[in-house]
């Protein structure tokens, strides 16, 4: 851990505060500044900040105008303030973007964060399907499905516990191929039976201790959870799945849009 100085080289040059510009209110700036240096590895992960009076100070702001500039950034997950005689704000590590948006895999997930992804198989073979995944893969009595349990990783931290049901009849000799790649890749270039679309549910769920241990954080620690059922062009159910990230080093979003033809219904499931 450093703790860094105002006029540290890490920290840069410091933005000129003393005009109005169209780039924002002094606040703004500074977080984009303070961004910047993130972004380029100038300032780490666990370094600590400038004192706020010395920082505010340094930059000629008001320390409540560096308050708005830290808070936005504590909130988007890049700062962490600690209380106590040892206590600032750090830089913590930023929380990997993943947008749910056009049903992409955990790989092409990573992909557009510009990180590389990393696969840990946990179990991997073929069982009796549950009546919930009967339900889901519409599948009769009695069937198979290929189970495929992953963690999944980027830059060598556990973020995701992947538990993956394909109908087993659709997908002979599945389990053959290398697990460590994407699945719906294999899906889609073995088979001919890629998701096209799929329904998804969000919602927090407490780790079990299990899931804690294979996610590297502890027992009661919040998870979010997102249940998938996805099917083919055709409307062929092929995959049923729970995905649970790690809300402290990820932050799920989801583009959205109204179709002007169509009217929105608010669709709220009993719990």
């Amino acid at each position: 851990m450093r703790t860094l100085q105002v006029d540290d080289e890490a920290l840069g040059d410091k933005p000129d505060l003393s005009a109005m510009t169209d780039n924002g209110p002094s606040h703004a700036r500074i977080a984009s500044w303070l961004l910047g240096r993130i972004g380029s590895g100038k300032v780490r992960a666990d370094d600590k900040l400038p004192p706020e009076e010395e920082l505010a100070a340094g930059l000629g702001v008001s320390r409540m105008t560096l308050r708005q500039a830290l808070g936005s950034l504590e909130a988007r997950g890049y700062i962490e303030r600690r209380r106590g005689r040892s206590g600032g704000n750090f830089v913590r590590e930023p929380r990997i973007e993943v947008d749910l948006s056009g049903l992409p895999g955990f790989t092409e997930l990573m992909r557009r964060a510009n990180v590389r992804a990393g696969a840990r198989i946990v179990r991997a073979g073929i069982v009796t399907a549950s009546p919930e995944m009967a339900t889901a893969l519409e599948l009769g009595r009695d069937r198979d499905v290929i189970e495929v349990v992953r963690v999944r990783s980027a830059r060598r931290v556990p973020l995701a516990l992947e538990e993956t049901y394909l109908p087993a009849h659709l997908f002979p000799g599945f389990l053959d191929h290398g697990l460590t790649g994407s699945l719906y890749g294999l899906m889609r270039q073995h088979y001919d039976l890629a998701p096209h679309k799929a329904k998804e549910w969000l919602e927090p769920e407490i780790s079990t201790p299990e899931h804690a241990g294979l996610l590297e954080v502890e027992p009661g620690s919040a998870l979010m959870l997102v249940t998938r059922k996805a099917s083919t062009v055709t409307g062929t159910p092929v995959e049923y799945a729970h995905d649970r990230y790690r809300p402290d080093r990820t932050r799920i979003s989801l583009n959205t849009g109204i179709d002007p033809g169509s009217v929105p219904e608010l669709n709220i499931e009993p719990v």
